[in-house]
Parts: structure tokens; C-alpha cells; sequence
């Protein structure tokens, strides 16, 4: 017997019934929820699905922050003449924008901490996308049928660079403007077209009077709906597919085991979302960035000295500095074609999300494996990939430290020109050595997969045999464990291609199919295949055999289990 009172039953619960059910006769509210709410929808439990949520939330973040900042910002670039509170500034002519942040920095009460906790908030969203989707990459979660999900995600992580940059360049102050000087000269460097492009997104030569009031507009507006509709989309496809969830006892390709969204993971959710505001907040609280007030307003005679941008387009400012001075011009039309900025930004960026998109389909055309996949791959059983996904991560890391040469230099008291030297040669061949030496990791791990399924965990505890011979004891997985190190599919039979059918005609896509068997016998070199079920039905007969050596109880030290911890047998 229940000692609580339905809340139908409170006096609260009476008051609010009859306005609920006026409601709920005329818009059918309880109809409509169970319809479109997926409240019974079941969300896996597993920390690594958290990092899309610290994305949701903080874009959630960005969204109330965004609102209060706009009440008082000024997205002008009319001149003005400061006479607000910030005495070393006061007589200096600057943009409304510039004029209105440092209002908002120094007068409006919270403005500085509401900027602050905006501009963090703005950082998290972004490294929150990219570790989601590195996440997704390297368990496979992007397979059928998630690859229009996979290419929505890309999306999104596209347009909050976009977004991250133009909220950036607001502020109208020395750094923010030499960015965006830095994007006009990436404009500019598109052949033929570049100084059109220039003239129209500026209004004119660089900076022109409209590019702040313009990226404002983008910035508040258009870029936001576009988010909240792929987020929309992104959510739809999440529930409609169903949760991926990682391989365990119960885990199959035909359901997911979780909490269903109410009551158990919105209350998990809600309380997470606190948990990134809390966070959030006091990082703005306590940590510094962004203070345009010791850069100035922007001129665009000068330059801040160690001019960085923001974390995550300092790829980009790498592969800019470090690029050998390539320019030529066209002796036919006295065009200049600037590839020294061309090829190391705006074609680094194209490709680079151009393989990101590409990828699960080039995948999927490799392996030929068209089948729905639900259980996440660990990504040790999928050694090329994982390699691959490494490499990118060391070049995207090599160009990171070209971005910052200068700070480097001064920091570590370190040579400018050595450091560039070190990034132009190592941005092609430590992505190599990362992709042999991670294939090389994946490879061994899945051998100690296969030893630990066969021969069981190593307990610690040394047996000294008739012949004086020592030898450590040990013991086998539980089941649970086996199951979790063999779910995943065995590895293909590579055949090679047809070239001719019986009656002696070449096969149509000849050479196409040669170059996927070859592709693919590259994707599976290596890789070591799960023990097969007769395999481990003998290593249990084994165990079995050699089970007569008990350990007695009360001793100091009895063995460790298989994760390592010190145990009683």
C-alpha cells in the first residue's frame, strides 16, 4: 500500500484538472502527444552518447545568451566616438558594434558574464560536434541506414564553423577584423571569380560599411533556423531509425535496450542539461575570452601581434602560413592565381568535408556490406578505418601547430622557420606513420580479443610446476564478456573479380571490380577474424580439464579479475 496521494487526488491536482481537460477537449493534447511524442522510445545507456547531448545543450545555451547580448549590441559600422566607462579607450573614434560590446562588457549589468559564458558556450557546441562525430566515425554508427543522418551531421558541424566565425567577427574589435581580413584573402584567391565574390559580400573593397550588419543577420537569424531545422531533422531520423547502442548481453540488431524517454531519460537529460549550463556558466564566470577591450577597434592598417583565431579553424591558419609561396601569373588574360592561399584553404576545407561526406558510401562500395546495422563496431575491429580516422586527426593537429608558429616560437624560445619546416614536412608523413602504427595497435588488440576468448584473463597468480617450471594461472571470461568480444561479423572471403563470364567475354566493369578487390583486400589486410564457435566450445573443454588447482580463501593476495582489480576466488 502506497503512502503517496495521486496528484490527480491533491487540492493542487483538482484546481488544474479542469482547465487541463478543457484544453485537452478541444486540441486533443493527450492524443497528439502519444501520437508524435515517442515517449516509450528507449535511449541506450552509455556515456559516449552524452557528447551529442553537451552539443544540444549548448546550442541551447548559445540560443538564451544570444537573445539577452541582442537587446543591447549595436551591429553597426558607423564611426562613433567612445565616451563610455573604459578610460583608456574614451576619445577614440570606433564602430557602434565595438562601441556597443564594450556597453555591454562594462555597463550593462551581466552583459560581460552573459558574453563571456556566449562566447564558451560557442566553443563547446563546436568540439561537442566534433567528438560526437568522431565518435560516430570510429564506431561505424554511420552505416546503413544512418548515412543521410551522418551527411545532416556534417551539415551541422559545417554551418557552426560558419556560425562560430560570424559571431567572431561581430565585435567589430583588432582580431576579430583581422579574421576577417584573413577570409577576404581566401575570397579573393578563387580564381577569376574571387574579387566578383569580394565586391558582393562586402559591398565593396574590403571592409566596405555592410559586412557587420550583414554577418549579424546570418548570425541571429538565418544560420540559427537552418540549425534548429537540421537538429529537428537530426532527431526525427534518430527516433525513426532507432538508437545505436554498443554490442552486451541482450544487444541485438532488432531492439535497443535503455530507458524509455519518460519519465526515466527526460529526467536524466533535464538534469543534464543544468549540468552543462552550471558548467558553462561558471567557466564565464571565472575564465577570461575574448577581451576586445585590450585589442581596440578593428583598423585595417594594423594587426594584432600573435593574431589567433578561434581553436577551431586554426587548421586552416596553419595550412595558410605554412604553404610555400606558390603565384604565378597568366600571361594570356594578367590574371594572378594565388594558389599559395587557394589550395591550402579553401580546397583543404572542400576536400576535407567532401571525404568526410563521401565516406560511408566509398565504405559501403569497399566492403559491399548493404545490410542494416544497429550495434556499434569497436573500433579495433575495424583497423583501416580506425587508422584512417588517426591520420586525419594528426594532420587536422600538425596544421593546428602551424597556426600558432609565432606563439610557439616565443613561448619556447624556439626558431619560427624550424617549426614551419617541421610542419610542412610532417603534415605528410606523420599522418602515415600514425595511420601503420594505430592499423598495428587495432590489430594487436584484436589478437589479445582472440587470446583472452581462448586461453581466458591472466589472475596474477604464478603456479610453479613438477619440473620447477613457473607459469601464471588462468581463468575464463564470463560469458557476458565473451559475447560483448564476438559480436561483430566475421571477416569476408576475399575472391578475386571474373575477368571473363563461361563463354569467354570480358565482364562488364572489369576494371572497376579489380580496383574494389584490391581496395578491399587493403581494408581487411591484417585483420585477425574472432575465434569460430568450435574454437571456444575447446578452450572451454580445456579450462574444464585443467580446473583442479583451487585457490585457498584467507590468503593476502588471490588474483586479479579480468578487468585487473585484485579479487577473492
Amino acid at each position: 500500500m502506497s503512502d503517496h496521494t495521486p496528484v490527480q487526488d491533491t487540492s493542487f491536482g483538482k484546481k488544474a484538472g479542469g482547465p487541463v481537460e478543457w484544453l485537452d477537449d478541444r486540441l486533443g493534447l493527450a492524443g497528439a502527444g502519444k501520437k508524435l511524442l515517442p515517449v516509450r522510445k528507449v535511449f541506450p545507456e552509455h556515456w559516449s552518447f552524452m557528447l551529442g547531448e553537451i552539443a544540444l545543450w549548448s546550442f541551447i545555451v548559445l540560443l538564451l545568451t544570444g537573445v539577452f547580448l541582442t537587446f543591447w549590441f549595436d551591429p553597426s559600422m558607423a564611426e562613433t566616438v567612445y565616451a563610455g566607462s573604459y578610460e583608456p579607450l574614451r576619445g577614440l573614434e570606433m564602430s557602434r558594434a565595438f562601441a556597443s560590446t564594450l556597453e555591454i562588457s562594462f555597463e550593462v549589468r551581466g552583459g560581460l558574464l552573459m558574453r563571456q559564458v556566449h562566447h564558451w558556450a560557442a566553443a563547446i557546441f563546436v568540439a561537442a560536434m566534433i567528438v560526437h562525430m568522431l565518435r560516430i566515425f570510429f564506431t561505424g554508427a554511420y552505416r546503413k541506414p544512418r548515412e543521410v543522418n551522418w551527411l545532416v551531421g556534417l551539415g551541422l558541424l559545417t554551418l557552426g564553423l560558419v556560425e562560430g566565425f560570424a559571431g567572431y567577427s561581430l565585435p567589430d574589435d583588432l582580431l576579430s577584423g583581422t579574421g576577417l581580413r584573413f577570409v577576404d584573402g581566401l575570397i579573393r584567391s578563387i580564381p577569376l571569380v574571387g574579387s566578383y565574390l569580394e565586391f558582393w559580400i562586402f559591398g565593396g573593397e574590403f571592409p566596405g560599411d555592410i559586412i557587420i550588419p550583414r554577418l549579424y543577420m546570418a548570425h541571429i537569424l538565418l544560420i540559427p533556423a537552418i540549425l534548429l531545422a537540421l537538429i529537428g531533422l537530426h532527431m526525427v531520423l534518430l527516433v525513426y531509425q532507432k538508437h545505436t547502442q554498443w554490442p552486451g548481453p541482450g544487444h541485438t540488431e532488432n531492439n535497443v535496450v535503455g530507458y524509455p524517454l519518460l519519465p526515466q531519460y527526460a529526467a536524466k537529460a533535464g538534469g543534464f542539461f543544468l549540468v552543462v549550463f552550471g558548467f558553462t556558466a561558471l567557466m564565464g564566470a571565472t575564465l577570461q575570452i575574448n577581451p576586445i577591450w585590450l585589442y581596440g577597434p578593428y583598423n585595417p592598417s594594423e594587426v594584432t601581434a600573435g593574431s589567433q583565431p578561434d581553436w577551431y579553424m586554426g587548421f586552416v591558419e596553419g595550412a595558410v602560413r605554412v604553404m610555400p609561396a606558390w603565384e604565378f601569373t597568366d600571361p594570356l588574360i594578367g590574371y594572378t592565381w594565388s594558389m599559395n592561399v587557394f589550395i591550402p584553404a579553401v580546397l583543404l576545407m572542400g576536400v576535407m568535408f567532401t571525404l568526410l561526406g563521401v565516406w560511408p558510401f566509398v565504405e559501403q562500395w569497399i566492403t559491399g556490406d548493404k545490410r542494416e546495422h544497429h550495434l556499434l563496431e569497436r573500433p579495433r575491429n575495424a583497423p583501416v578505418r580506425t587508422a584512417f580516422g588517426v591520420a586525419g586527426m594528426t594532420a587536422y593537429g600538425v596544421f593546428w601547430i602551424g597556426g600558432g608558429n609565432d606563439i610557439i616560437a616565443t613561448k619556447f624560445d624556439l626558431d619560427i622557420y624550424d617549426i614551419t619546416r617541421f610542419v610542412q614536412v610532417g603534415v605528410f608523413v606523420l599522418p602515415v606513420l600514425a595511420f601503420i602504427i594505430t592499423k598495428r595497435i587495432c590489430i594487436g588488440l584484436q589478437r589479445a580479443d582472440a587470446n583472452r576468448i581462448l586461453h581466458g584473463y591472466e589472475t596474477g597468480i604464478i603456479e610453479r610446476g613438477p619440473d620447477g617450471s613457473y607459469s601464471e594461472r588462468h581463468a575464463p571470461l564470463a560469458v557476458p564478456q565473451q559475447y560483448v568480444l564476438t559480436t561483430h561479423d566475421r571477416l569476408p572471403e576475399l575472391e578475386e573479380p571474373q575477368e571473363t563470364d563461361e563463354n569467354g567475354v570480358p565482364a562488364p566493369n572489369g576494371r572497376k571490380e579489380k580496383l574494389r578487390a584490391r581496395l578491399r583486400r587493403f581494408y581487411y589486410h591484417g585483420a585477425v577474424d574472432k575465434p569460430t564457435e568450435h574454437d571456444v566450445d575447446h578452450a572451454a573443454e580445456h579450462f574444464a580439464e585443467h580446473d583442479g588447482h583451487p585457490v585457498g580463501l584467507g590468503e593476502d593476495f588471490q588474483g586479479v579479475s579480468e578487468t585487473g582489480i585484485p579479487r577473492s576466488h
